[in-house]
């Protein structure tokens, strides 16, 4: 039996404890015991001790909201002519870089909520048999949208045939085999696009893609199937309404009210607003993204009514668990943790924001083993160099970052 020790400056539990001068023992690839160091008792003679007196151990992190299919480019023809111009097998190849290097970055787990083709079900089943080296991923496959909605929008010649790209579906029993057709190919949830965005008129800048029966026959079909539902959101009645009838999370949500808060705080539905690809839009030209007058006013308004969204949801109790979206004009690994710092700008705590990338995302993503460190949950684990919580800006250089991954250390680049 392997055994190995940290003792390390500040231990973070993830479910919000603190334990200072702490240590954690881990035997084989699970947590043994955990504690301060004045109460570890005599340990064999062979167990291998990592002394880190200036480090913070936390779980490993999980981000809620990823595409490991997609690169993160940003210029808006360049990412649709990767879908185009790469074969399935090719992107799977590609992703299994990207979720090595989100892994490499502290990421632990994610949950991907659309590729194309399958290629990410067979990826998380690649990682799981031991082929390839990535974090735990929860995959939808397809999400799922109406003809012409948000994850099925025209351009396209009338010559071309995207085979295995989008899932559109209309009317409730469509929707409802939609869901039947992403559990068959293996999907562990679904994502359904029930609203995007609109230029009518900037008070109510959101539309209404699915239709209030479409929306429960999705919901109503993946919870028989034992699925939890994200859903793509922007604002307005159609969230509520795909709440009250058991929604699972809330993407983006740039416009939430009261009445939507608390019936989310009701249910328990969770909340991942994905800040910083928000914030990505305003870090690149408006030329290089496709962005006309229209898309800009949008897009600044979005921005304004994220920070008021996320702090009416903290406020009414929502559970939130911190999402990039990357692979969408952000590149994979690098700026993940760039999340939990907006959180902490938009009103959270450090730990609360350590909470919602660690034990929240666990939850949401149904991994009962890790997101917390507990006695006898795998070891899915990050020591950071320095204090995490005296500035969370420390997850965002590698050269800070150990990851363990089932106890094992992973080896940067191997």
């Amino acid at each position: 039996m392997s055994q190995t020790v940290f003792l390390v400056g500040k231990l973070l539990d993830g479910a919000g404890g603190v334990v200072e001068q702490g240590f954690l023992l881990i035997e084989n690839n699970r947590i043994a015991a955990l504690g301060r160091q004045g109460d570890l008792g005599e340990l064999p003679a062979n167990t291998a001790v990592i002394n880190a007196p200036h480090s913070t151990l936390l779980p490993g992190l999980i981000d809620s909201h990823v595409h490991l299919a997609y690169s993160g480019v940003v210029e808006s023809r360049a990412f649709r002519a990767e879908a185009s111009e790469m074969s399935y097998p090719l992107l799977a190849l590609r992703a299994a870089k990207h979720a090595r290097e989100t892994l490499e970055w502290g990421y632990t787990a994610v949950r991907d909520l659309n590729a194309p083709g399958g290629v990410i079900i067979d990826l998380a089943r690649a990682i799981h048999a031991g082929y390839v080296v990535g974090p735990r991923v929860v995959a939808c496959g397809l999400g799922l949208s109406i003809t012409s909605g948000h994850m099925d929008k025209g351009g396209w010649g009338d010559h071309v045939s995207l085979e295995g790209m989008t899932a559109p579906c209309d009317g409730p029993d469509q929707f409802r085999r939609g869901v039947r057709e992403q559990v068959k190919r293996g999907a562990t949830c679904i994502k359904i696009n029930l609203c995007g965005g609109s230029f009518r008129d900037w008070a109510t800048p959101w539309k209404q893609e699915m239709t209030d029966t479409e929306i429960e026959a999705a919901i109503d079909e993946a919870h028989r199937l034992e699925r939890k539902v994200a859903a793509h959101t922007s604002g307005g009645p159609a969230i509520t309404t795909a709440v009250r009838v058991g929604l699972d999370s809330v993407e983006h949500g740039h416009w939430l009210d009261q009445e939507c808060v608390e019936a989310m705080a009701e249910i328990g539905a969770y909340y991942v607003p994905t800040l910083l690809v928000q914030e990505n839009h305003f870090e690149h030209s408006w030329e290089s993204q496709g962005v006309n007058e229209q898309g800009r006013r949008w897009l600044e308004l979005g921005r304004e009514a994220m920070w008021e969204s996320l702090m009416l949801a903290r406020a009414a109790g929502v559970k939130c668990s911190t999402g990039t979206d990357a692979g969408f004009m952000l590149p994979h690994g690098r700026v993940n943790a760039r999340e939990i710092e907006l959180f902490v700008r938009g009103g959270f705590t450090p730990l609360e924001a350590i909470t919602a990338a660690t034990k929240h995302g666990a939850d949401l993503l149904d991994l009962d083993e890790v997101g917390t460190l507990e006695v006898n949950k795998i070891a899915d684990l990050l020591l950071v160099q320095g204090d995490v919580l005296a500035d969370v800006r420390v997850l965002q250089k590698q050269e800070n970052l150990r990851v363990f991954k089932d106890g094992v250390e992973v080896v940067r680049g191997g």
